[in-house]
């Protein structure tokens, strides 16, 4: 179903629908600033408000009534409906508010999920939602109207509001429950006398009154919840963190699932001479976070320290709210899988070219040889420029910022040796030979590329995106290189360590690479499907940003804990990649975890790219640029570990890569390297 200025979409909206719909902030990508409890009472009320303009139940302002236990087929009402139909006591409104808020959050899923289906809305990768664009008109004899079928329920709100239209019971309800949720004022402008004429309609209908009352009791109770009852949080031992196998061995998402294991979901590390962090770690946490810690949590205090030694102030990795998810927007064609498979051949040239010339018996660093090959391939596609000679130094300057100002293992005046001064200095040279060659004259004819997205921005809104921010913006490509050739690293590992998934690999490859260069159909499908499940379970156990550090904005409660206003939390996402009720026996390598029936991978418990607004926004373009890397590698040379008998040992900081001391040898060129 598409919706186009020749084609109106018809489609009755229910009241939970309209409510999802005016409660999203377009701008935002998400609720308008609703509390938790507010918007769980609200979405109960629009459902119960829904059952009896539907003549399922009837309410009064002391008691509700079923009047028909018969189904609905909206997955959303009739386990509502079969849950009033089984209490044996008759109750009001208000008790069943209460009672039924906790489920707000699974219809709230199954609303965005159909109105997503109906290409009413968009759904956009962290978790962000807009409205879709189109012609709406809600039933099939009705004329249709320009705009978003938001835009439909909103000219209804505000004909009753503004033009003294009589309204019918549906938009007394949600003129009722957006009223309640005190949202009414951030969508129109209210006078004194709009706000009576609001005042006014709430009461017109004793369904919508009993309802708004149900709420608005619950609303005012709510402030009073959390604080007093909270659980201690519990306290990691310090003799615990000195014994643990996993922490000495580099394993910090097996660390942070051990710890969960004996001290809960929610706990905390108390460093010497520094505040506390607290985690959180498991499946319910992943799914908070991932859901609603964009209410909670920030990303911009931890990093800010190390945003300003680019020079900048609000890059990506800091924004918050409205203006993160208008970043992502702007940048989302950038980083899409789509620009990277119409330049596959660009791809595959480079690749080669930096392959060309290793020889039999050549002994390759494994964590170098990784980020050079992958900054190969991506420096070229994303700034149209060859920075492999300054790329180790660029490396290096952001592992020691992250350990001075973001893990703090370091003190900061590390970074301020001159070594560390002269690496800096490459960060300007990156910015000049990007600007030098993207010129309109020169890149009149080439494809687009991520340079050319961040100018435009820059060009269009230089407040949003200042000149002092393009030393981060326009380095983050040969940064990104760093992480995604460390997660190579691990690949290519447990690939030669793994002779028989090695040799499928190797015959994926050589099927795909038979005659000629394979086309985007033939390497994104079913071709490579071992390639790809063996990528993914490596991820699994070897993610590079096993966790994430946030700071409380908001005092909230989490599983009967209080995470204070100003406190930091680690997000331990990947912690749940070892957790033996998410993925039965962790520690193996199993690749059919991520096949039907099984697809132990679905959901916020599979997290390599993170969790929430703050997910990857490349995640589909890099699990595609390291399948090709892996393809290329061994379709073209045999390669094995040295020394011989070298065991995995994981550097865990600041971000995960394979140990120095790995080396990948040639033992074999299977094929010669086109030129």
């Amino acid at each position: 179903m598409t919706l186009t200025a020749d084609r109106a979409v018809t489609q009755k909206l229910s009241l939970l629908d309209e409510l999802i719909l005016t409660l999203l902030n377009d701008e935002s990508g998400y609720f308008r600033q609703v509390p938790g409890w507010d918007l769980s009472c609200a979405v109960i009320g629009a459902v119960l408000g829904e059952l009896s303009l539907l003549s399922r139940i009837d309410t009064d302002m002391d008691s509700l009534i079923l009047l028909d236990r018969n189904e609905t087929g909206d997955p959303a009402l009739d386990p509502i409906l079969e849950k009033i139909a089984s209490e044996p006591v008759q109750r009001d409104a208000q008790y069943w508010i209460e009672r039924l808020a906790p489920r707000a959050d699974s219809i709230v899923d199954l609303t965005l999920d159909r109105l997503v289906d109906l290409e009413i809305l968009r759904h956009h990768d962290g978790d962000f939602w807009s409205l879709a664009p189109g012609l709406w008109k809600q039933d099939e004899y009705a004329k249709p109207g320009e705009g978003t079928a938001a835009d439909y329920v909103k000219t209804r709100i505000s004909r009753a509001i503004f033009a003294n239209e009589i309204p019918d019971p549906r938009d007394i309800i949600i003129i009722c429950l957006i009223n309640t949720c005190d949202v009414l004022r951030f969508i129109f402008e209210l006078d004194e006398e709009s706000e009576r004429r609001v005042e006014f309609i709430c009461k017109m209908d004793l369904i919508g009154r009993s309802i708004a009352a149900a709420v608005s009791h619950n609303l005012a109770g709510s402030l009073y919840r959390p604080s007093a009852f909270a659980k201690p949080i519990p306290t990691v031992s310090l003799r615990h963190l000195l014994r643990s196998r996993h922490a000495r061995g580099g394993n910090i998402p097996a660390f942070f699932a051990e710890l969960a294991k004996e001290y809960g979901p929610v706990f905390q590390i108390r460093p010497p001479f520094a505040n506390p962090i607290i985690f959180l770690a498991g499946p319910e946490m992943n799914h908070w976070a991932h859901r609603h810690g964009r209410m909670y949590l920030r990303a911009r205090d931890y990093l800010e320290d190390f945003e300003k030694l680019y020079g900048g102030s609000g890059i990506l990795p800091t924004l918050d709210g409205a203006d993160h998810f208008r970043y992502r927007k702007s940048m989302q064609p950038a980083y899409s899988r789509a620009r990277l498979e119409a330049r596959l051949d660009e791809v595959y040239s480079n690749a080669r070219k930096y392959m060309a010339d290793w020889s039999v018996g050549e002994e390759l660093p494994g964590k170098t040889m990784c980020r050079r090959l992958v900054n190969a391939t991506l420096s070229p596609l994303s700034v149209s420029v060859d920075t492999q000679d300054l790329v180790d130094d660029l490396h290096k300057f952001k592992e020691r910022a992250l350990q001075t100002h973001v893990v703090r293992n370091l003190p900061k005046f590390m970074l301020r040796t001159p070594g560390m001064k002269r690496r800096a200095k490459r960060i300007g040279e990156v910015v000049e030979r990007v600007q030098n060659v993207h010129t309109p004259a020169q890149r009149a004819g080439c494809p687009r590329d991520l340079a050319d997205d961040l100018l435009s921005m820059h060009t269009s809104d230089r407040q949003f995106l200042p000149e002092s921010n393009l030393p981060f913006v326009l380095s983050a490509p040969l940064i990104a290189s760093m992480y995604v050739g460390d997660q190579l690293g691990f690949i290519i590992y447990a690939m030669l360590s793994q002779p028989e998934f090695y040799e499928k690999i190797r015959d994926e490859a050589d099927a795909l690479f038979a005659n000629r260069n394979p086309d985007r159909d033939e390497i994104t499908g079913p071709g490579i499907d071992v390639t790809r499940r063996f990528i993914m379970e490596c991820m699994r156990l070897y993610p590079i940003v096993p966790a994430s550090y946030r700071n409380v904005m908001n005092t909230c409660a989490v599983d009967g804990y209080e995470l204070p206003q100003g406190a930091r939390v680690l997000i331990a996402q990947t912690a749940t990649h070892f957790m033996e009720d998410v993925f039965p026996d962790p520690f193996s390598f199993d690749i059919d975890r991520y096949l039907p029936p099984r697809k132990e991978h679905l959901g916020p418990s599979y997290a390599p790219y993170g969790l929430g607004t703050h997910t990857c926004l490349g995640s589909r373009w890099t699990s595609l640029h390291l399948a090709i890397h892996v393809l290329i590698l061994v379709h073209h040379f045999t390669l094995e570990i040295a020394p011989a008998n070298y065991k995995l040992k994981i550097s865990a900081f600041p971000s995960a890569s394979v140990n120095k001391k790995l080396k990948f040898v040639v033992t074999e060129r299977r094929r010669e390297l086109p030129v």
